[in-house]
């Protein structure tokens, strides 16, 4: 089973790096693009532990993004389930 983490900054939270790639983007030639946020994609490959019901698994997976994967103060994560 695969599983994907999605980490975002919160809305509140200001995003620098965003504005620097909107603002470079419109030197490009795309002025139409009114804000840009960057966030990270993490993408799980899961052993014998991604057998087990969904449930459980995200629920492990949502310990992982709160610990180490993303930082809740300012962040954002979702979780999603491929194959």
């Amino acid at each position: 089973m695969k599983a994907t983490v999605y980490v975002r900054l919160k809305a509140e939270v200001l995003d620098p790096q965003g504005d620097a790639v909107r603002r470079a983007l419109g030197t490009m030639g795309f002025d139409d693009i009114k804000n840009v946020r960057i966030g990270k994609l993490i993408e799980l490959e899961l052993g014998n532990a991604g057998s087990g019901d969904e449930s459980s698994v995200r629920s492990a997976l949502e310990k992982a993004a709160n610990e180490l994967l993303a930082n809740p103060v300012i962040e954002d994560y979702e979780i999603t389930f491929g194959e």
